[in-house]
């Protein structure tokens, strides 16, 4: 059923193996290298046509210049006003709801389980003109708080999902021993479950970080003008009107790229503790 570890295969497949890995990290990295490398070329270079060349000097002024002749810092600082409130948000919601989705036995347990699996096959361009005009009506449009509330309508239905599976697979008999001792349900929840829940928290907050950091679609529909848009969709107008100044754009994309990753490693411990928890029970 599973793969054989690489170690147990011939040895000729495991000297393939060993150099198709550097070579296939390599081409996915080559997107990555190239944006780095445009980053810190010479505007004359790339008039020039070298594009994929070594940049004849390293301009790292660019990463300089792209903060004094553009307004990406109020791009970034946006994208932490959008994507922290979501991200503390959706993780909350779902706590709530995973946990009544795990723990208590009711009629309709599986019917909102799968009503909220379903919103996650939803495309999200056919909901772009009624959502538009909703958040038009009741004043949301082109706010932080409108965009921050619609991502975590959309993100709570994954999040239950993994929550809900999470405490699926924590031991019910400490919640039966504390009903047993009379504790409420809301202490029980926090003092109980949630301690348990810490490695999947961090590793939703991980992932919903990224997501929404990165998310471009809603960032277009939903705003409008540098005070309030994010990084996603402000990168767009570090272009000119006539020239592109990719040089720019290139910088301007590492720099956006540096928050997901700082958060990934910092948080990497906890991150790889909840979605390896449970992989062993069986």
């Amino acid at each position: 059923m599973f793969p054989t570890p690489i170690e147990r295969t011939a040895p000729s497949i495991q000297w393939m193996y060993r150099l198709a890995l550097p070579a296939a990290l390599v081409i996915w990295l080559l997107p990555l290298i190239g944006v780095a490398m445009t980053s810190v070329k010479p505007a004359s270079d790339l008039a020039q046509g070298n594009y994929f060349g070594w940049p004849s000097h390293f301009a790292f002024e660019n990463y300089v210049d792209i903060f004094r002749n553009s307004p990406i810092a109020q791009y970034m600082r946006n994208s932490f006003l959008v994507t922290i409130p979501t991200m503390i948000g959706a993780v909350a919601l779902s706590c709530l709801t995973g946990f009544a989705l795990a723990v208590y036995k009711f009629r309709s347990n599986l019917l909102v389980f799968f009503m909220f699996v379903a919103g996650n096959f939803v495309p999200f361009q056919i909901l772009m003109v009624p959502v538009r005009d909703f958040s038009v009506q009741t004043g949301l449009y082109n706010t932080f708080t409108g965009l921050a509330l619609f991502h975590i309508a959309f993100q709570t239905g994954f999040c239950t999902l993994f929550m809900r599976n999470f405490i699926k697979g924590l031991p019910f008999e400490l919640i039966e021993s504390a009903r047993v001792e009379g504790v409420s349900e809301f202490k029980i929840f926090w003092y109980i479950v949630v301690p348990l829940m810490r490695p999947a928290i961090a590793a939703l907050s991980v992932l919903i970080f990224t997501f929404i950091w990165n998310e471009y679609f809603w960032a277009t529909v939903l705003m409008v003008g540098a005070e309030k848009q994010p990084i996603t969709a402000g990168l767009f107008s570090l272009n000119g009107q006539w020239i592109a100044q990719w040089q720019l754009v290139s910088a301007g994309s590492i720099l956006a790229a540096l928050p997901p990753v700082l958060m990934f490693f910092l948080m990497q411990k906890h991150f790889i503790a909840g979605l390896t928890l449970g992989a062993t029970k069986g």
